[in-house]
C-alpha cells in the first residue's frame, strides 16, 4: 500500500484537475449565456409608425424582434409609435403610449400580437446567471469529475524510489 502522503497528494491533484476541467465545461456555455448575465432592468420594445401596414401586407417590421429574451425582474416597456393601437398578450396599447410588463418568474410565454405578421410574439424569461450560478455549475462538474480522476489515479501503481542512492 502507497503512503498516505503520496494518496493524499494525488488526490489534491486529481481534484485540482477536475476543477480546471469543470471550470472550462462550465464556462464556455457562458460565453454564449451573456444575454442573461445582467442584472434585472427595464428593456424598451418600440412599435414603429406604419407596422400596422407591414403587418397587414405581411411583412416582418425591420426593428422589432420576433423573440426576446429576459431576466427575471426585468421589465418590457413596449411603446407604440404607430398610428394603430396595438396588442401584446394582456397589454392594450394605444396609438402614441406605452405600457408594462413587469416579467416576475422564469417562464417561456408565447403571447398573441397584433405588431407581428403570425400575429405571435414569444418571450423568454430565464434566471439572472450571477456569480453564484458560475461558481456552483464549476464546483458541480468539477468536484465529481476530481473524484474520478483521484479514483482512476489510485488503481496506476506507485513509483518506487530507487534505494541504491
Amino acid at each position: 500500500m502507497p503512503p498516505l502522503n503520496i494518496l493524499l497528494k494525488r488526490l489534491f491533484i486529481s481534484l485540482a484537475v477536475g476543477l480546471i476541467l469543470g471550470a472550462a465545461i462550465s464556462e464556455i456555455p457562458f460565453i454564449f449565456l451573456r444575454e442573461t448575465a445582467r442584472p434585472p432592468q427595464e428593456i424598451a420594445l418600440v412599435i414603429p409608425p406604419g407596422a400596422a401596414e407591414q403587418v397587414a401586407r405581411g411583412e416582418q417590421p425591420p426593428s422589432i424582434p420576433t423573440d426576446m429574451v429576459f431576466v427575471v425582474g426585468d421589465t418590457l416597456v413596449v411603446r407604440n409609435d404607430d398610428a394603430v393601437d396595438h396588442k401584446l398578450g394582456p397589454l392594450w396599447i394605444p396609438a402614441n403610449s406605452s405600457a408594462r410588463l413587469p416579467l416576475g418568474r422564469v417562464e417561456s410565454l408565447a403571447y398573441e400580437c397584433t405588431f407581428q405578421p403570425g400575429n405571435y410574439f414569444g418571450l423568454d424569461v430565464r434566471e439572472p446567471l450571477t456569480i453564484g450560478t458560475r461558481l456552483y455549475g464549476i464546483l458541480f462538474a468539477g468536484i465529481p469529475m476530481g473524484v474520478l480522476i483521484a479514483l482512476y489515479s489510485f488503481i496506476l501503481p506507485v513509483k518506487k524510489k530507487d534505494a541504491r542512492a
